[in-house]
């Protein structure tokens, strides 16, 4: 078993997302010691990984080494490994490296992609939560039309060159618009035996309207942009089945595409040895106002895994940056206290606003009451997303590229490094 120190608490914080890195962080230089525990061993950003999956960035400008974030930091340490399950009544981790034993523990681990049961559905589609997914996902998409070239199928072909994205929540508007402006861009240049009139993109919505957690003004101007930019949205549409060729949708209609991308939902990425009773609606542990898990002494759950429910949040708080971000710094300033004896603050979300892009000179941002789309939304957007990012290098490359895109109107990483291989999307369901 693996023990750090006998002298000071050991605080053990599985993942390293937004929260997980703002805790160990606030934490820097204090009574304790922090082992980090990930499978990767750097720092993804999220929001940006659809300009991964359509050529706009290279994986490396949205990731970050995260031994290197805590460069200097004398209190901390980092495995790379996967925890296999948690054993409360023993305060021990079992992990692929080990039982690691732990003073506190805090579960970060974020959220994965909610196919909601649809397991045929889940073997055909195409997530992206992850960078290795992001370019499973630039190589399909790059794949297919290669192919599309030398298909003499008209209906293999038209398939190869339908896109639909389902799920209208900010990732799934963001990557429709990025797809819509490689279209009208890139192919008549990179394909020009392709008519554009050939590329279809759909967006399928199971609810009444896009961005469903913004205002009606930024709900309705994103769908008016999308349109404008020829993509076709479907609301009060639901996905009834995907066998790898024809995509179901709950209206009647039916696709034929070999390329379906899902951003519908994300469900926590809760470790075993979690009481069922512990898991709240969403697959994510419920918590109480200082983040600690219900009925669990010493085990603290903060960002996308966590279920803390109050009035103006009955199912939990939004999945998104922000809230980890206060979770982890708050979680520090309580786990001190706890040390000093001292009674605990509880948390509360400050929502400092909604934003998403749908293209070029094109974004909504809700702050407040405030409400305002167009170019300047999309210059607040790039700016925050901008600034967001991990490591001075990270921000320089990506500014660099949205440079050279704006103005050249071209994406700069249509490479196929990693072909994707389509044995997963073929075999027999139930082989798996």
């Amino acid at each position: 078993m693996t023990n750090y120190s006998n002298k000071i608490p050991l605080v053990v914080i599985v993942g390293g997302g937004f929260g997980g890195i703002e805790l160990a962080k606030r934490l820097r230089n204090k009574p304790v010691q922090i082992l980090m525990l990930d499978r990767h061993n750097y720092h993804t950003f999220q929001p940006l990984l659809y300009q991964v999956a359509t050529a706009g960035l290279e994986a490396d400008s949205i990731a970050f080494p995260l031994r290197k974030i805590f460069k200097g930091q004398q209190n901390f340490t980092f495995r790379m490994t996967e925890l296999k399950k948690i054993i409360p009544s023993q305060r021990v981790l079992d992990t692929t490296i080990g039982p690691i034993n732990y003073d506190y523990l805090v579960i970060a681990t974020g959220s994965n992609t909610n196919f909601f049961g649809q397991q045929e559905v889940e073997h055909f589609a195409m997530p992206m939560k992850t960078i290795p997914e992001a370019l499973n996902l630039r190589s399909l998409l790059l794949q297919n039309l290669e192919e599309a070239l030398i298909e003499s199928d008209p209906v293999r072909k038209s398939a190869l060159l339908h896109f639909v994205i389902v799920g209208g929540g900010p990732t799934g508007v963001e990557l429709s618009g990025a797809l819509a402006e490689l279209r009208m861009h890139i192919l008549p240049t990179d394909y020009p035996e392709l008519s554009i009139q050939q590329v279809h993109i759909y967006l399928i919505e199971g609810s009444s309207k896009l961005l469903g957690t913004m205002s009606e003004q930024a709900s309705s101007e994103s769908e008016r942009f999308l349109k404008k930019m020829g993509v076709k949205v479907y609301t009060d549409a639901r996905v009834e089945g995907y066998d790898g060729a024809t995509i179901r949708l709950s209206t009647g209609e039916t696709i034929h595409t070999q390329n379906v991308i899902w951003s519908a939902g994300i469900k926590g990425a809760v470790p075993e040895g979690i009481p069922e009773i512990g898991i709240a609606r969403g697959n994510r542990i419920k918590v109480d106002t200082y983040n600690r898990v219900e009925g669990l002494e010493n085990i603290f759950a903060i960002g996308d895994v966590a279920a803390m429910t109050t009035d103006k949040y009955p199912n939990g708080h939004p999945c998104v940056a922000p809230v980890a971000i206060q979770q982890g710094k708050m979680l520090a300033a309580n786990l001190l206290k706890l040390l000093r004896g001292k009674p605990l603050d509880g948390f509360i979300y400050f929502d400092k606003g909604s934003m998403a892009t749908v293209g070029r000179n094109k974004a909504v941002v809700d702050i407040g009451r405030i409400r305002f789309q167009g170019i300047f939304a999309w210059f607040v957007w790039m700016f925050v997303h901008l600034m967001s990012l991990v490591g001075f290098r990270n921000k320089v490359v990506t500014f660099v590229n949205w440079m050279w895109s704006y103005f050249s109107y071209d994406r700069g990483t249509r490479l196929i490094i990693r072909p994707f291989s389509r044995t997963s999307r073929t075999e027999d369901t139930s082989a798996k």
